[in-house]
């Protein structure tokens, strides 16, 4: 893994780059496409963080945070909620820790947002990312946001404070 990783605003010079990421074939009905994901955060601006992943100057994946969102809005006392909407790392590059740094790059921008954990749901199951997120310290919570599993990591300080 390259020190040059970076988050990267998506702009109209790299859009079509970012559509055209994709990950394996047996990945594909659990995460959304990228260009879905863009849709979504076009019409949820005020919820969605999305940035790709560059190393140098090659796009290698995306990441989408969601930011203070209520699961549940009809239960009372549903808390608001941020962390880890999407992440989609490009086929060929999966195994290299684009995925750590990206999830690394959303812990440190919420707690710079003055947040102490990080939500994120996924689809259980075989070539899931579930033993991805465990490693990475994410806890599952016992609750299911659709049919996804709600998993939940505790951010401690920034990297170099006490």
């Amino acid at each position: 893994m390259s020190s040059s990783l970076r988050l990267v605003p998506v702009t109209s010079d790299n859009v079509e780059a970012a559509c055209e990421l994709s990950v394996r074939p047996d990945q594909n009905g659990l995460v959304k496409p990228v260009a879905w994901s863009l849709a979504q955060a076009y019409t949820t601006p005020e919820t969605a963080w999305p940035r790709l992943i560059a190393d140098g100057e090659q796009l290698v994946g995306f990441v989408m945070a969601f930011l203070d969102v209520r699961f549940h809005p009809e239960e009372p006392g549903d808390p608001l909620r941020s962390g880890l909407w999407r992440l989609n790392i490009a086929a060929e590059r999966q195994g290299r820790g684009y995925g750590r740094f990206a999830v690394g790059a959303v812990n440190d921008e919420l707690r710079r947002r003055g947040g102490t954990r990080t939500t994120v749901t996924y689809v259980p199951g075989a070539h899931g990312p579930e033993e991805f997120y465990r490693k990475l310290g994410f806890r599952a919570t016992g609750e299911l946001s659709g049919d996804e599993v709600v998993a939940e990591l505790e951010l401690g300080p920034e990297p170099g404070q006490s």
